[in-house]
């Protein structure tokens, strides 16, 4: 019944929304210049550095990097600056970075591989946790069908691992244990380095979802014993459909796509070399801007969550201190997310509940849920990612925003009014 509530609320404050828009649709240029953005987690804008790239390789790095003749071996040349860029940027070596269409194609290929292998050594026993990302929990449940067991370690009330949980988990059998290094819905970010000396010593494959770390947070894979390495250019101002696998040198790779003998005979298919050097130019520029974007962010978001925290009945998801330094995530009591959505980009904000991959589904965050979020709680999330680009002045019309949008639904929730009227107890305090 409860679930009915929602979904009619959802749908009601839809409707208002489309009501309330301006007859006259804005312009793309419009919406940009007065829109303000705070979703970074599910997409950055493409850096000016990275344009730049990909227009300079477009002109000039044109031929295809497997061709013998002068324009393949430039575009070679070029690719394989790159590799040595990437490399470069999480303390590995050339040879170990293999090119992919971003995270998501990296993480299957990751734990597909590890999984096969040590099926080979009768290892069918694979580790992860319960607040990764889909891309990586859909990849098991799959393994799962094909006859594989499934680890999923908890997390606390704050989303962080425990490196005692994961070592408690580890078996002879073990063929992987693959842990995210920050979450792309709240922020927190992981022990890595503990867990990674942990499978070291256990002789297990250790790979690290970094799509929400690469660029934001420094990364050594030798000193954080990782072996294999997930990364995606359009989380740090790179272009969409681009990323890349780091995988140790001597931890097997099975070839993920056939047809060719592109990325060592891993990946068949030509380079996209505007896309990879985009990425590059925009990895090169977050790296030498790490420390001063990220205090900048902190600032922010800091900022953020104090505005949003005097709202009633609302709790901060994740870790106050170790998280992100641009991510914020509130679940706000007696409310629907889909709508407080709706309503916030009606007001000039672009925000997010949760993953971008699952922003369309009505289900309630695996991840909330995993902390402890209650569903009716879970429902009523929002994600905001701030950057280098966002001001205090964001900040202040955010929460400004936030607070009334807030009060508007509640004022039509039908859950809210029974809180209210003491039928129900909070769950938020």
């Amino acid at each position: 019944f409860l679930q009915f509530l929602l979904t009619r609320y959802a749908f009601y404050g839809m409707i208002w929304a489309k009501q309330n828009r301006s007859p006259h649709s804005r312009t793309f240029k419009e919406m940009e210049q007065t829109m303000i953005y705070a979703d970074n987690a599910a997409t950055t804008k493409t850096s000016a550095a990275a344009q730049q790239a990909m227009l300079d390789a477009m002109e000039h790095f044109w031929g295809n990097p497997s061709s013998l003749h002068s324009p393949g071996q430039q575009a070679k040349e070029a690719l394989q600056s790159a590799r040595e860029a990437v490399a470069r940027a999480i303390g590995a070596q050339p040879r170990e970075i293999y090119f992919t269409s971003g995270g998501s194609e990296a993480d299957n290929q990751a734990i597909v591989s590890a999984a096969k292998t040590g099926a080979h050594k009768g290892k069918k026993h694979l580790i992860t946790t319960a607040i990764e990302h889909h891309a990586v929990l859909h990849t098991v449940d799959q393994l799962a069908k094909e006859g594989f067991e499934v680890t999923l370690i908890p997390v606390d009330e704050s989303g962080i691992v425990k490196v005692s949980d994961v070592a408690a988990a580890i078996r002879e059998d073990t063929a992987l244990v693959s842990v995210m290094f920050a979450n792309n819905e709240i922020g927190t970010i992981q022990p890595v380095a503990e867990i990674g000396a942990l499978c070291r010593e256990k002789k297990v494959p250790f790979h690290v979802d970094a799509v929400q770390a690469v660029g934001h947070l420094p990364i050594d894979v030798n000193a954080q014993n990782i072996d294999m390495l997930s990364l995606s250019g359009h989380k740090f101002h790179g272009p969409r459909g681009v990323g890349a696998l780091y995988v140790r040198r001597g931890t097997p790779l099975l070839t993920f796509i056939h047809g060719g003998a592109q990325e060592s005979g891993r990946r068949a298919g030509t380079e996209n070399l505007p896309a990879i050097l985009g990425m590059t130019a925009a990895l090169d520029d977050s790296i030498a801007h790490m420390a001063e974007n990220n205090a900048h962010a902190a600032k922010l978001r800091d900022a953020l969550i104090d505005g949003l925290s005097k709202i009633p009945h609302s709790a901060l998801n994740g870790d106050r201190e170790h998280r992100l330094s641009g991510n914020v995530n509130f679940c706000f009591e007696g409310i629907e997310g889909e709508s407080l959505l709706l309503l916030l980009d009606d007001k000039g904000i672009a925000a997010s509940s949760g993953s971008a991959c699952t922003s369309g589904s009505l289900d309630p965050s695996h991840v909330l849920l995993a902390i402890g979020r209650p569903h009716e709680v879970a429902h009523g999330s929002l994600r905001l990612t701030l950057d280098q680009d966002n001001t205090m002045e964001d900040v202040k019309a955010i929460v400004k925003a936030t607070t009334e949008v807030v009060n508007y639904l509640r004022d039509m929730s039908p859950v809210w009014k029974a809180l209210q009227r003491g039928e129900r107890n909070y769950v938020i305090q």
